[in-house]
């Protein structure tokens, strides 16, 4: 068993899989960073932020996600998986620079738009790409890199904004240092995209059979895998070699899986995760701890979702994908509504809410990224077919993205109209539909298998 063991952890695919995973280490740091910055870019002299602006200037990196994630499929599918990491790469880079120099609120809104498409492009491919270098036996462990890369990348945010908000936080322009630190990765990514592997399931699609199935082999697949793929993809007629949107409107198994990809997007987003993600340190300012312990308990919060997507993926590697995503809907809902309490009621004083909102913040944080953000990614990755994995996997993707554009432009308005506690309830009750929602995609593994094995295709063909 070593041997095969050792075949399936080769180091040319482990130093691929790292070096894709940065992708999500870049998703995550671009979206946390801006929790600790927003407060210092928002004072008088800086950007003079409003609450509404503030808005803007979180959620446009969020729309600009969305574009991202719609059109990295198509770009994807034409020149490649690889290519298009590279591109992604030196996006990151350069917008990430254009956000640290910008003078005002429309520069920035507008450069952190172009980051978003970096960041929304990075979300789509990264996973899937993942899925597509990988052997069976560790495809879980290897898609799940990219959730706990994510969740690495919002902590390394943290630490930063934390480590240079207290010692240089009476400079108010710090947060163009914040800001400035992401580009330090993404040129990492930059510089060794060059060397990592393509996806050999790309070459397949080019008909480039020989390349594909020498790149099968070195990654450790199984040589009846490889058979199996390549007669698949040689028994392929031509007009299946460009699946149109009006064919796959016509396959209700094929539309089925769409629409249960979307649902498990929004399923990642109304639980109210990135509203912590952006906002957490002026949440817990607005509940009464001071900008510096803020800054640090945002670190305590990030370690332990940390901690959390290192345990929680290793579970869902064990156990049924679906009934973890339940469990960890579950969780969100006790402790989203455990926060709401302890804001609404006042029982306590202003030190023990203080800990309580920070212990059911980390709890919250703990279960969303530890088990549902991760599955929900894992699930999207797995459920579409080869020919149509990229675009079906954008769509999903860009869902994620507009939904989360909506929430964090709505966020801080609906804090001040009605208050935290309030908000937190609104969270924990789309938790709930969320895990109603969860129901209708139950049957979409199924679908997927009985496609793998072409029986849909064959039974809509007669």
């Amino acid at each position: 068993m070593e041997p095969k063991k050792s075949k399936f952890n080769n180091s040319f695919l482990k130093y691929s899989t790292y070096i894709i995973s940065i992708g999500g280490f870049l998703f995550g740091y671009d979206t946390g960073v801006i929790n600790g910055a927003l407060a210092f870019m928002s004072k008088p002299d800086q950007l003079n932020l409003t609450p509404g602006l503030q808005g803007v200037v979180s959620s446009s990196l969020v729309l600009g996600a969305f574009f991202g994630a719609l059109g990295c499929g198509r770009i994807a599918d034409k020149f490649g998986r690889k290519q298009t990491l590279r591109w992604i790469a030196a996006l990151f880079t350069i917008s990430t620079i254009l956000c640290a120099l910008s003078m005002n609120f429309l520069f920035m809104s507008f450069f952190r738009f172009a980051l978003g498409l970096s960041v929304g492009a990075a979300s789509s491919l990264s996973p899937m790409y993942l899925a597509e270098i990988s052997p069976e036996p560790v495809r879980t462990i290897n898609v799940n890199k990219n959730a706990i890369f994510i969740v690495l990348g919002q902590l390394s945010a943290f630490c930063m904004n934390a480590f240079l908000g207290n010692i240089w936080g009476n400079w108010n322009p710090i947060w163009r240092i914040m800001i400035v630190s992401a580009s330090i990765p993404a040129i990492i990514l930059w510089i060794n995209s060059f060397h990592i592997v393509g996806s050999p399931h790309w070459l397949l699609l080019k008909k480039r059979f020989k390349k594909a199935r020498k790149l099968f082999s070195k990654l450790g697949f199984e040589k009846s895998t490889l058979d199996g793929i390549e007669q698949e993809s040689k028994t392929k007629s031509k007009k299946d070699d460009d699946i149109s949107w009006k064919s796959v409107l016509k396959k209700p198994s094929l539309v089925y899986l769409l629409i249960s990809g979307i649902l498990i997007a929004l399923i990642q987003q109304i639980s109210g995760v990135n509203t912590v993600m952006y906002y957490g340190t002026i949440l817990m300012e607005k509940v009464g701890m001071g900008q510096s312990g803020s800054l640090y308990a945002n670190i305590l919060i990030g370690l332990v979702s940390f901690v959390a997507s290192i345990f929680g993926t290793r579970l869902i590697a064990r156990f049924d994908h679906h009934r973890m995503l339940l469990i960890g809907l579950f969780g969100n809902i006790l402790f989203l509504a455990l926060l709401g309490l302890v804001l609404r009621l006042s029982l306590f004083t202003q030190t023990i809410t203080n800990a309580l909102v920070l212990i059911f913040l980390a709890l919250f944080l703990a279960s969303h990224q530890g088990i549902v953000s991760p599955v929900t990614w894992l699930i999207m990755s797995e459920m579409f077919p080869g020919k149509i994995k990229a675009r079906f996997m954008s769509i999903a993707t860009a869902t994620t993205w507009i939904t989360n554009f909506i929430i964090s432009l709505i966020y801080p308005l609906l804090i001040s109209a009605v208050g935290t506690a309030v908000v937190f309830f609104i969270f924990a009750a789309s938790n709930g539909v969320s895990a109603l929602l969860s129901i209708f995609v139950l049957n979409a593994k199924e679908i997927q298998r009985a496609y793998r094995k072409n029986d849909l295709m064959s039974q809509e063909s007669n």
